[in-house]
């Protein structure tokens, strides 16, 4: 799915959060995180498409991330860059909705937010949140997704929980079956969903899910 992932620099070359160059089994620090070990996970891998070394992403009715820490100085380096390619949208996906929440393809960055910041009530939904789903449920998250049918720009809270922000990067079949770069200015998302709250990055990941759909994906 992503050839390389970059938080850019106003001056000078690119911050590398990962590059993938040899094929196989994704590198460590990257880890699969299945949410609910009831349902499958996505398979990743580190292959060639399209002449680009990447990780492949297939989901049959499966949901798992596949996700690295990360320590970046938003205020440095405020933009994300990164590649990737769909085979195409799913096709039944419908982001307004828990049954349609799935995704050829997306790229999260989790937040960890002080205390202060947080209200009881986003405290106490958080640590059922945990407990349910595991200690990986981030106190805050910007995913950047490639829908089906929303237009680019779209912005809406999950379906699942308003910690969590998305936004289409890309939407529909015009530039599926080849590379597309996108930048996106992740501090600016970050303060725009939490209204200006801190925040500070602390995981990047990557994900195709089809679980919800009950459908294929591959990117």
């Amino acid at each position: 799915m992503i050839i390389a992932i970059a938080a850019a620099i106003a001056a000078g070359g690119p911050v590398w959060v990962s590059r993938f160059e040899a094929e196989g089994a994704p590198p460590k620090p990257w880890r699969i995180i299945r949410l609910d070990d009831d349902v499958a996970p996505t398979r990743y891998r580190v292959t060639t498409t399209a002449e680009v070394v990447s990780v492949e992403a297939r989901s049959e009715n499966s949901m798992a991330i596949l996700a690295r820490p990360i320590s970046v100085d938003l205020a440095a380096t405020p933009v994300l860059c990164w590649r990737w390619y769909v085979v195409g949208p799913v096709a039944g996906a419908d982001m307004r909705r828990k049954s349609g929440d799935d995704y050829a393809a997306r790229v999260y960055v989790a937040f960890d937010m002080p205390s202060s910041a947080l209200s009881a009530a986003t405290r106490f939904k958080l640590g059922i949140a945990r407990r349910l789903f595991g200690k990986d449920v981030p106190d805050a998250a910007v995913t950047y997704v490639w829908d089906n049918r929303n237009p680019v720009g779209t912005r809406l809270k999950s379906a699942y929980t308003d910690r969590a922000q998305l936004v289409v990067a890309e939407t529909g079949r015009a530039r599926a079956g080849q590379w597309v770069s996108e930048r996106a200015d992740v501090a600016a998302d970050f303060t725009r969903a939490f209204g200006g709250k801190p925040g500070q990055p602390i995981q990047i990941a990557i994900a195709t899910d089809t679980d919800n759909t009950n459908g294929s994906a591959r990117a």
